[in-house]
């Protein structure tokens, strides 16, 4: 078996793979992101359509996203002088600022180590991956795509407001839960402490297990 065609992907709750790249905003690791929030994401290839619809949306919740602490770093394995002209076409046609850096992995060594190569889609382009990183370089959220589907940004936005929501408050967040929403209260873990929460009236509960709090 050739393990070069074979995708490697990283683990939920371990530190991210480290990395250093030449990207459009000189060269950048994932150190220099230590102490903040940063989604890593990969697209295909430079001027194509969808990578372009999500150029610009990855653009436009930039701002909401840096409200939150997160940054944004893109990948694909295109070089950096497509990087750069792509994004001033971005700018020109579009009328859209391209605020964050894009890393240039034309020997696919990034993209290797996140798991990005599919080869069961395509052995020399990466696929819509999104890796949420928290500022201690850990790993807390993967989300990947195939290369026929546009990303959805509010999804990536609730996905930050449900991480940062556990991190602050030791909560789960519910199936389409939103930014106001009750949150999850995680589950006793023994009979006295099941029958005391019951008791106490502190939260909305259906049963023993699923109780939810106003935030």
């Amino acid at each position: 078996m050739d393990d070069t065609a074979t995708p490697r992907l990283p683990r939920l709750g371990e530190p991210a793979p480290d990395f250093t790249a030449v990207t459009t905003h000189g060269r950048l690791g994932l150190a220099d992101f230590r102490g903040s929030w940063l989604i890593l994401f990969s697209h295909p290839a430079d001027f194509t359509p969808v990578c372009t619809t999500e150029f610009i949306g990855f653009s436009r919740i930039a701002p909401a996203l840096a409200e939150r602490g997160v940054k944004l770093l893109g990948l694909s394995v295109d070089s950096v002088y497509s990087h750069i002209a792509w994004v001033r076409l971005i700018e020109e046609k579009f009328g859209v600022k391209v605020p964050f850096p894009v890393i240039a992995d034309l020997d696919q060594a990034v993209a290797r180590a996140y798991g990005m190569i599919m080869p069961g889609e395509s052995s020399t382009a990466a696929t819509r991956a999104v890796f949420v990183i928290d500022p201690e370089g850990v790993l807390r959220a993967m989300i990947y795509y195939p290369l026929s589907t546009g990303r959805n940004m509010d999804e990536i936005l609730r996905l930050v407001d449900g991480l940062q929501a556990t991190d602050a408050h030791g909560v789960a967040t519910p199936a389409d839960w939103k930014p106001g929403e009750p949150v999850i209260v995680p589950p006793p873990a023994t009979d006295e402490e099941a029958a005391a929460r019951l008791a106490s009236g502190e939260y909305d509960c259906t049963d023993w297990f699923f109780c939810k709090k106003a935030l």
